[in-house]
């Protein structure tokens, strides 16, 4: 490819609403162009990235025994209806009415549909195991789309659905898939980890996410550097701190805190450690009469160590808390404690509450917590003697580094992650809403099991760039490249030496079938050099008229701090060499 033939736009600053650094780059380089909020053209350069991406999927998913095929971006709200998600996936489901006031939606993801065609078309048990995919675009409606494609409305995905006629074989598929799933990510070239993730909207009962490592990344990845042990926090396991509840040591005291409503600050004042104050955190459960009005609701006490944080995600697993929770308001507080927030503690309520206390909290003795009374908190509290036992004890905290591992081979470590896939046992949530069946060996109807596994293709250009790049542009991986070989002849335009030897070299590449460019622009060096480091080719070429009567060519990788001379005859062996590396 020629430079002149292609479209190289390339801007020296990028756009103010550019918030991140793969944002910024790729609307530098000339990759994407905003058309509304969270709403992108993908420009030629950001296209051939793309297009890398989905080969590389297609290539693993066929081999992998997945058949591709292709489902719309609308779909009937007849679907959603039946699967109950028409109302329950909330605001970012883009819903549209046709012509004749029928409700569509603009499809964030395809259960539905995929579900529709298997309870047509996979009616035997002989015609099990099944894996259908397709790459196609999505739109969710983000409230606040940003950071370019990591976050957009409308961006392309890959999802691949699996059918199979027990539990066991599902769990094959799902094992199947993750392996897959792994060659795809190795051959990105990305650094990445699989996660024991939760299953979020899409439902299920087995989940693991694929994160590439990022510092930028929105999600905090728990891992053990001795053990395989991975997950995301919002699911990683928060092992009790302490062995055994001791017994009290201290007596039960009521301490004035004028004006110490956080356990950081009662701990300062008190000169005691922050582990030893224990936050509380009120929750409402509100229970719906058959017109939908609010029969009763019920609130809840939850308490977790001064220096852990309430995991939200794991609260919802919460026997009670399951069917969904809000925060109570001021009012609920008051009404319950006696006492506005900041003061609260599970001694002494007003009104009856249910209490859940962190595994770690359980075992806490000689504790501190609020005492329903502003102002002041309770020293030498102790389960048992001064308080009841909690209603429940659950792991409700997000695990932090340096806990314990949950197996037991070593501490934990937090990194930061950018989810760009992830694999999702289903089971029959679709299959049974939806009533896709078929027939066993003795013809009677089976529900299908069901697994999911989704790639955001487009954000994994976001997620590459935030893991590779440098105050000189983008550094992509050589697989996914736009371009795997830039050759940039000095003084094209001016030398025929210079012309013939660059333009034989980028024929000789194509001739094996890489994707070489050949700058044919004329550009001063550090003008061309500063485009193609910004575009991130891993390979650079330096032909120049010096260079030629010296018999060498400069060739040097986009991480590498200098150039390195070569034979000129020795050049396309050495990048071959660098290319299969």
């Amino acid at each position: 490819m020629k430079a002149t033939r292609y479209f190289v736009a390339t801007l020296k600053e990028a756009p103010a609403d550019a918030e991140i650094v793969s944002h910024r780059l790729m609307m530098r380089a000339g990759m994407i162009k905003r058309l509304s909020a969270g709403i992108y053209s993908y420009m030629p350069m950001g296209l051939r990235v793309i297009r890398k991406v989905e080969a590389i999927i297609r290539e693993e998913m066929n081999a992998a025994g997945a058949i591709e095929l292709l489902m719309p971006v609308v779909q009937p709200a007849e679907l959603w209806q039946e699967s109950g998600r028409f109302q329950a996936y909330g605001p970012e489901l883009l819903r549209v009415k046709d012509r004749h006031t029928r409700d569509f939606v603009i499809q964030p993801t395809s259960e539905e549909v995929i579900t529709d065609i298997a309870r047509q078309e996979l009616r035997s048990y002989r015609q099990l195991p099944k894996n259908f995919y397709h790459i196609q675009t999505k739109f969710r409606d983000e409230r606040r789309p940003r950071f370019g494609l990591m976050r957009g409305r409308e961006f392309t995905m890959k999802d691949a659905y699996s059918f199979d006629r027990d539990q066991a074989a599902a769990l094959k598929s799902y094992e199947a898939m993750f392996a897959a799933y792994k060659r795809i990510f190795d051959r990105f070239g990305l650094q990445y980890r699989a996660v024991a993730a939760d299953t979020g909207a899409i439902g299920g009962d087995a989940s693991h996410e694929f994160q590439v490592i990022a510092d930028t990344g929105e999600d905090a990845l728990v891992y053990c550097p001795a053990s395989d042990y991975a997950a995301n926090v919002e699911l990683a396991e928060a092992v009790p701190l302490l062995d055994a509840r001791r017994a009290a040591g201290a007596p039960l005291g009521k301490t004035p805190t004028p004006n110490r409503s956080t356990c950081e600050e009662v701990a300062q004042l008190l000169s005691v450690p922050l582990e030893t104050t224990v936050k509380s955190l009120v929750l409402a459960t509100d229970e719906r009469k058959d017109d939908g009005s609010i029969g009763s609701t019920t609130i809840w006490l939850l308490l977790v160590r001064g220096d852990h944080a309430l995991n939200e995600v794991k609260a919802g697993k919460v026997p009670g808390l399951k069917d969904g929770f809000r925060f109570a308001t001021a009012a609920e507080i008051e009404a319950h404690f006696g006492c506005k927030p900041g003061y609260l503690g599970p001694i002494g309520p007003a009104k009856p509450v249910r209490v859940v206390a962190d595994r770690t909290v359980a075992r806490m003795a000689d504790f501190i917590c609020g005492a329903n009374d502003e102002g002041f908190h309770y020293t030498g509290v102790n389960w048992g003697r001064d308080l009841a036992e909690p209603d429940i004890v659950a792991d409700i905290r997000n695990a932090v580094a340096g806990d314990p591992s949950p197996d037991g081979k070593g501490v934990l470590a937090i990194q930061r992650g950018i989810e760009v896939g992830h694999v999702f046992y289903l089971g029959t949530k679709y299959s049974k809403s939806m009533n896709a069946t078929y027939l066993d060996e003795a013809g009677k109807p089976q529900l299908l099991e069901m697994g999911c596994y989704g790639i955001g293709v487009t954000r994994i250009l976001g997620a590459a760039i935030e893991q590779g790049h440098d105050e000189r542009g983008i550094v992509w991986p050589d697989a996914i490249a736009p371009f795997r070989v830039v050759i940039c002849p000095i003084g094209y335009d001016r030398s025929e030496a210079v012309r013939q030897a660059a333009t034989r070299l980028h024929d000789e590449l194509e001739t094996l079938g890489v994707d070489a460019m050949l700058d044919d622009r004329g550009e001063r060096p550090g003008a061309m050099f500063a485009d193609w480091e910004l575009i991130g080719v891993p390979h650079r070429v330096v032909v120049s008229e010096r260079g030629l009567k010296d018999g060498q060519i400069e060739i040097q990788g986009r991480r590498d701090v200098a150039a390195s001379k070569v034979a000129q005859g020795d050049v396309l062996r050495v990048l071959r060499e660098r290319l299969h590396a």
